[in-house]
C-alpha cells in the first residue's frame, strides 16, 4: 500500500519550536524526548507548566502529532500549555528494541525509562515547574507503576487512558495471552508480531501468517488492521471503531503501530491473573527498589489521576473503572474517572474528532490542577 503520510513526520505540529533530547538508561539503552514549545516562552528559552505525553506498546510519539487531524500536541499548545514533551521509550516503534526476543518487562520501564526522562525535563524546566503526564496503554501501566512504586515523584497530575494499575482483558484475549508468547516464539519461530507483514516483498512466514489472519477478518480490507486485532484485544476491529478514524489513519495503521516482541504479553498475563499491577520477578534484586504490588502504597501517592476509558474498550475492558474504584477506596475523592461514549482503546487519541469529543476532558482536568498549583505557589 503506497504511503500517504511521511513516516516519522513532524508536519502535524505547526508554529512550534521542536527540540530533541537524547538520554541513556541505567540498563544501557538510548531513548529520546521531543519537546514542542510555542510563543514568547520558547523564544526566551523559558518554560511554563510542562506536559509529558507517553505512548503505549507498538506505537510512538507519532500518535500524538498526526497531521490528518487536530492532534494532542497541537491542541495543548493551542490551549495554553506551551511546553509539551513526547517520550519515545523502549516500547516505541521508532526504536528497534521490540524486534528482538528480549526479556524486558514493565518493571524495566518503570525503573529505568521514566526516571531519567523526568530528570531531563527537570533540567530544562526547573525544579519548581509543574509537570503533568498524559499516558496511554502499557505506557500508562508502566508510568503508574513508576509513580506509585516511588521511582518518580514531583508529578502534578496524571491522565491515564484505557488501563492503569488493574489490567483486565476480554476472555478471548486471556486465551491469546496464554498462547501467543510460546506460539510466536517457538511454534512460528519469529521474534515478534508485525502489522506490516502483508507488505513483505516476496514470500515470507510473516506474510503467510498475515493472510491467514485476514481470512478471519472481513470487516475491512486493510491487512494491518486485521493483524492489530490479533495482537491486541478482541473484536472486528479490536483497537478502535472504524467510524471514529479518518480513512487515512485506518489505512496507515502499519506505520502508526510497529512490531512487538512477546515478553510484555507475559507480564500483562501475570497482572491479569493477579488483579493489580505486580512485579514480574519479585525475587530479582535488580528491581528491589520497586514494590511487588504497585497498589499497596496507593494511599500515600498524592498526585491526582484522571482515569479515562472508552465504553467500547475491547482491549482492557473496564480496567480503569476498576482502578478508580480501588483508588477511591484508599484515597476517597483524590482521583477522577471519565468514560468516553462510543470510544475504544486507541481512538481517544487517533480519532478524527478527538479535539472536540475527547481532549476537552483532558484540558479541564489539567486546568483544574494548574489552578491548584497556582494557589500553592501564591
Amino acid at each position: 500500500m503506497p504511503r500517504e503520510i511521511p513516516l516519522y513526520t513532524l508536519a502535524g505540529v505547526r508554529d512550534a519550536q521542536v527540540t530533541p533530547y537524547f538520554f541513556d538508561t541505567e540498563d544501557k539503552i538510548g531513548l529520546s524526548l521531543l519537546r514542542f514549545q510555542r510563543g514568547a516562552a520558547s523564544e526566551a528559552g523559558e518554560a511554563g507548566e510542562a506536559v509529558l505525553i507517553i505512548h503505549g506498546l507498538t506505537t510512538s510519539s507519532d500518535m500524538f502529532i498526526m497531521p490528518e487531524h487536530d492532534n494532542l500536541v497541537s491542541y495543548l499548545l493551542d490551549h495554553g500549555f506551551t511546553d509539551v514533551w513526547c517520550l519515545d521509550f523502549r516500547m516505541s516503534n521508532r526504536y528497534s528494541y521490540n524486534l528482538f526476543k528480549t526479556r524486558y518487562t514493565m518493571d524495566d520501564i518503570a525503573l529505568f525509562d521514566f526516571p531519567p526522562a523526568v530528570r531531563v525535563m527537570r533540567e530544562q524546566v526547573g525544579a519548581d515547574r509543574p509537570i503533568h503526564v498524559i499516558c496511554h496503554c502499557l505506557g500508562a501501566v508502566s508510568f503508574m507503576m513508576s509513580l506509585f512504586g516511588g521511582a518518580v515523584d514531583g508529578i502534578s497530575s496524571v491522565i491515564a487512558n484505557s488501563v492503569a494499575l488493574t489490567p483486565r482483558v476480554p476472555g478471548w484475549s486471556r486465551v491469546k495471552l496464554q498462547l501467543a508468547p510460546f506460539g510466536v516464539e517457538t511454534v512460528i519461530g519469529l521474534p515478534y508480531l508485525n502489522p506490516r507483514w502483508s507488505e513483505d516483498p516476496g514470500l515470507s512466514r510473516g506474510k503467510l501468517f498475515s493472510k491467514l489472519v485476514s481470512a478471519f477478518h472481513r470487516e475491512c480490507d486493510v491487512p494491518a488492521c486485521h493483524m492489530l486485532s490479533l495482537m491486541w484485544g478482541t473484536g472486528w476491529p479490536a483497537l478502535y471503531s472504524h467510524d471514529k478514524l479518518a480513512d487515512v489513519t485506518h489505512r496507515r495503521g502499519g506505520d502508526l503501530y510497529g512490531a512487538t516482541s512477546m515478553h510484555y504479553y507475559r507480564h500483562v498475563r501475570k497482572m491479569v491473573a493477579a488483579g493489580p499491577a505486580v512485579k514480574m520477578r519479585p525475587g530479582d534484586p535488580t528491581y528491589a527498589r520497586l514494590p511487588d504490588d504497585y497498589l499497596a502504597g496507593a494511599a500515600d501517592i498524592t498526585t491526582p489521576v484522571l482515569l479515562v476509558t472508552g465504553d467500547r474498550n475491547n482491549v482492557f475492558r473496564d480496567s480503569n473503572v476498576v482502578c478508580h474504584r480501588e483508588l477511591e477506596r484508599v484515597a476517597p475523592g483524590r482521583h477522577q474517572l471519565r468514560i468516553l461514549p462510543g470510544y475504544g482503546h486507541q481512538d481517544p487519541f487517533m480519532g478524527a474528532n478527538v479535539a472536540r469529543e475527547v481532549f476537552p476532558h483532558f484540558l479541564a482536568f489539567l486546568e483544574q490542577h494548574r489552578a491548584r498549583q497556582a494557589q500553592r505557589l501564591g
